[in-house]
């Protein structure tokens, strides 16, 4: 089988107020604001992208922010945590800036021969930094505040929480391409070789876990990457092929979107690289401008007036 999947294109979480979602990813984590646009399907919230310079896939984290809509609980059924990789010497860095900003943390604990250092964003998201043992060679987005030297790199791996191993596992070999490459307790370790960044998703087995709750703090769905449409229809039949229902191809203007809920209950989207977050503004302003698809530029004023005003 030749594996189309490039590891992750972008991870989709719940906020509850934009504003906050804004600084805390911009200012206290230094990303940067790739987007600025709005569901697709509720044009009345906003729909966030944060990553690198360009908004590489893997890089790219991004948010609905419904104002009020009140906290989500991790549980079975979703990704329950996400690792970014961050530069060797950076973390006594991360340590005093997270005491500096009031940022949740827990203590650090070793998977697989890497230390995670967890933390929590403003309304409970649960991420991690981790030095890679194999050198992540990506450029972190550099702030006034946050240095090349310091910059997340992008997505290392995400955690699914899960009832059962088999069927989900069988999902990321089977069909995505990926290999189990190790296991430690309950927590199995899956890897695809096509790139070597953004391309380790763990599996917890959890018999006991409660289904989550898909609300504010929590994460919505995660998305795999593929080079382009072919690429895309060719592994869309081969889910079907299995058994697993699909959407069909949906334009999301800055790529092309399929989704499929894999046996475990975890939301996958299969995206493509293509066309790309510069297609409707150029790299030096990316993310300072409000984006509408374009089925509802004719809606701008109203959607604008509804919209949380954003300061920077």
């Amino acid at each position: 089988m030749e594996n189309k999947v490039l590891g992750l294109h972008h991870i989709t979480a719940i906020a509850n107020m934009a504003q906050r979602n804004y600084d805390f990813y911009t200012k206290t984590l230094g990303l940067r604001m790739v987007k600025k646009t709005v569901n697709f399907d509720d044009p009345g919230t906003y729909h966030f992208y944060y990553g690198d310079e360009k908004g590489n896939a893997g890089t790219i984290l991004t948010f609905f922010p419904w104002e009020g809509i009140g906290k989500g609980r991790n549980g079975a059924g979703m990704a329950t945590e996400i690792a970014y990789a961050v530069p060797a010497g950076s973390l006594d860095f991360w340590k005093a800036r997270f005491g500096e900003h009031n940022v949740l943390t827990g203590e650090a604990v070793e998977r697989f021969g890497e230390v995670y250092h967890p933390f929590l964003d403003p309304d409970g998201l649960s991420l991690s930094l981790v030095v890679p043992k194999t050198e992540d060679k990506r450029v972190g987005w550099a702030t006034s505040e946050v240095s090349a030297a310091e910059a997340t790199k992008g997505f290392h791996n995400t955690t699914l929480t899960l009832h059962e191993l088999e069927p989900t596992a069988k999902v990321l070999t089977d069909l995505l391409g990926y290999e189990q490459v190790a296991q430690e307790g309950n927590r199995y370790r899956f890897a695809t070789n096509s790139i070597d960044t953004a391309n380790i998703i763990d599996i917890l087995v959890d018999e006991h876990a409660k289904r989550g709750v898909n609300t504010a703090g929590t994460n919505h769905h995660i998305a795999f990457r593929v080079k382009d449409d072919a690429d895309q229809m060719a592994l869309r039949e081969r889910i079907l092929s299995a058994g697993l229902q699909i959407t069909p191809q949906i334009d999301r203007d800055y790529f092309h979107s399929l989704y499929f809920r894999e046996p475990g209950g975890v939301l996958f989207e299969i995206a493509t690289e293509n066309p790309g977050f510069d297609v409707d503004e150029p790299l030096t302003s990316l993310g300072s401008a409000l984006k509408l698809p374009k089925q509802y530029e004719s809606h701008r004023a109203e959607i604008e007036q509804v919209l949380p005003a954003l300061k920077d």
